[in-house]
């Protein structure tokens, strides 16, 4: 048995989400009554009280409880429920509802109707489209790579969408190459190797972001290599992304590299200006809003090639608007975006010492509690500004902005990137501490 302590203080952080996700009565009568009782790997056993309360939670339950776990991000992924004296809810009960390897949400809003391909995106658009109509049976392996924020996520969940709408018989599974790493490890220290096996192979159509970080990892490829063979052996669909075309990814085994590149490799290429007022046109349309052509030029300049960016700088001006009640124009877009003869200059100053170090005097923070392991929730949220302004005012990719902040991996900072992203377009007061943050990094 794990220490009761260390469960209870697992449990409170996660029991502490739930409190959003469900309503009082809920909580009250379901989940304030669970306690924790022992971990198995990454899964924390919770004690009922009534087989009649486990059944609930399981049906209505059971997925705000992992949504919260995720959120923690204290190393637990799963729960499973014990009630004394049940037979049905026992450890020495084999639970077929648990699977301890999990796959990774699908976005709905991830469309093929919601991605605007532009000339530099066409070919690996159309190749995502046909994977979709027909899995298995074209394009297979389909590798596509691209620079982090072109879309290559977006194209996997369009993929894996599509096929839910039209194959609703097939299995898809849709991960990170994090997550598989992370999962065979826990398999072999579970010594459950078999049901991961199973897990990864009886699909229909696997889905694997982020495959450069395959390299450097021998058994992984070695399983991964497996896995490969045995899918394929089968005509069952598999779909790769990397920041990287398979020949440099530095150390993957020629075996691995010669299968990536058995099937068909496309690259998503950065947006041209008229992509970028497309792509500012249709996230402006889907906020309901209706933005001249000069602004939406204004907007496209200078804005790099990570279409996060682009929409960043497009949320921006529609939060000015709203602060300041005023319509939105090319002179509110400029000021919103604090646009000046001398801003070039004054970003070449940027650094992510400068930044890290605004926000910690900002929420009167130290530098060691923010990048150090705190739970606390105004220090989440400091960390979490931190992110999004290292990848908004920096560009540094997903990996370099973890380690910065104490060696975090990529999907923990995408996740605080797009939290507070999506933040800040919805609540004011979230929208002005990160433009006082940055102002204060621009003035130092």
């Amino acid at each position: 048995m794990a220490e009761l302590s260390q469960l209870q203080f697992i449990w409170k952080q996660v029991s502490e989400r739930i409190q959003n996700l469900v309503s009082p009565i809920s909580y009250n009568t379901y989940i304030k009554t669970l306690e924790p009782v022992d971990i198995m790997g990454r899964v924390l056993v919770l004690k009922a009280e009534t087989p009649l309360g486990a059944n609930t939670i399981m049906k209505k339950h059971a997925e705000k409880i992992r949504d919260a776990m995720a959120k923690c991000d204290l190393g637990v992924k799963d729960f499973r429920l014990v009630v004394d004296g049940s037979e049905e809810f026992s450890l020495d009960q084999e639970d077929d509802s648990l699977d301890a390897f999990q796959s990774a949400p699908i976005n709905k809003q991830f469309t093929f109707d919601s991605f605007v391909a532009g000339a530099g995106s066409k070919f690996v658009y159309a190749a995502a489209q046909a994977v979709a109509e027909a899995p298995g049976e074209t394009f297979n392996p389909l590798f596509i790579y691209g620079e982090s924020g072109l879309g290559k996520t977006h194209l996997m969940h369009a993929i894996a969408n599509q096929i839910a709408r039209t194959h609703p018989e097939k299995k898809v599974l849709y991960t990170t190459c994090e997550n598989f790493l992370n999962e065979f490890i826990d398999s072999i220290a579970q010594k459950s190797s078999a049901r991961f096996r199973s897990h990864y192979r009886n699909v229909d159509v696997l889905m694997i972001d982020d495959v450069q970080f395959l390299k450097n990892k021998t058994q992984v490829q070695e399983e991964f290599f497996h896995t490969f063979n045995e899918l394929s052996a089968q005509n069952k669909q598999i779909v790769l992304t990397s920041d990287r075309p398979p020949k440099e990814i530095a150390t993957l085994e020629e075996r691995l590299r010669t299968r990536f590149e058995g099937g068909l490799i496309a690259d998503v290429q950065p947006p041209d200006p008229e992509t970028k007022i497309a792509i500012l046109k249709k996230k402006a349309s889907d906020k309901k809003y209706i933005i001249a052509d000069d602004v939406l030029e204004f907007l496209a300049q200078d804005s790099g090639h990570d279409v996060r960016t682009l929409e960043g700088r497009l949320t921006k001006v529609i939060f000015a608007s709203k602060l300041h009640e005023e319509p939105i124009t090319l002179e509110l877009a400029k000021k919103a975006l604090n646009e000046s003869v001398n801003e070039s200059e004054e970003q070449e100053d940027v650094t992510a010492e400068s930044i890290i170090s605004a926000v910690c005097n900002y929420f009167k923070q130290s530098k060691a509690d923010l990048i150090g392991k705190g739970k606390k929730a105004d220090l989440v949220k400091a960390r979490q500004i931190c992110a999004y302004l290292l990848c908004e005012m920096l560009s540094l990719p997903l990996v370099a902005v973890g380690n910065v902040l104490g060696g975090r991996d990529h999907t923990t900072i995408m996740y605080a990137r797009d939290k507070m992203e999506k933040l800040a377009s919805l609540n004011d007061k979230i929208a002005k501490e990160i433009d006082d943050i940055k102002n204060i990094v621009l003035k130092q």
